[in-house]
């Protein structure tokens, strides 16, 4: 990113981060360790490798512990020969380093990363003061599959990405949010 800046391609001050699945989680751990980006947006990250260790993959009913092991981890332990390598790659253990506004969006049907990832690091973050924003998406799996939802993530990403990135005014459910129960 320096570079693209030092070239004059990139504006310093409206770089966005985005990813989803494996690059949400990426998203989340970058963000406790550099504050460059003006904003960003992590799609069903997993935000603690402790917890996240022995549940389960609800889509196939796996125990989750492989892929942190053996596949997209690479520990190449279990949680008990190196703990701290599990707390090292959690973002919410470093949620207090983050300064950098995060989106954090999930479906409450996610049957690849529980749901309940995002509400770890969404609590941390409010928890510290910092800027943070969860969009849930009743009945939706994964990446969402209803049009309705789709258009509302996407509107909504482009609200995010207008006020950190360009200073635009920010959407009143920004600032306001709109209530769990309320929708």
């Amino acid at each position: 990113m320096q570079k693209l800046i030092d070239m004059g391609v990139a504006d310093p001050g409206g770089i966005a981060l985005h990813g989803h699945s494996w690059s949400g989680y990426q998203t989340a751990f970058v963000i406790t360790q550099t504050d460059i980006f003006a904003c960003a947006i992590a799609g069903a990250p997993v935000s603690n490798m402790t917890s996240a260790y022995s549940g389960i993959r609800w889509e196939s009913g796996m125990a989750r512990q492989f892929q942190y092991e053996q596949s997209q981890s690479r520990i190449g332990k279990s949680l008990w020969e190196a703990r701290d390598l599990y707390i090292e790659n959690s973002p919410v253990f470093f949620a207090d380093r983050i300064e950098t506004p995060l989106l954090i969006m999930f479906g409450d049907e996610d049957g690849a990363v529980p749901w309940y990832q995002g509400i770890e690091l969404y609590l941390a973050m409010r928890r510290l003061g910092k800027e943070c924003v969860f969009l849930q998406y009743r009945g939706e799996p994964h990446h969402p599959r209803k049009y309705a939802n789709k258009l509302d993530y996407t509107l909504r990403m482009k609200q995010y990405l207008d006020h950190y990135c360009k200073g635009e005014a920010a959407a009143e459910w920004i600032g306001k949010g709109v209530p769990y129960r309320g929708k």
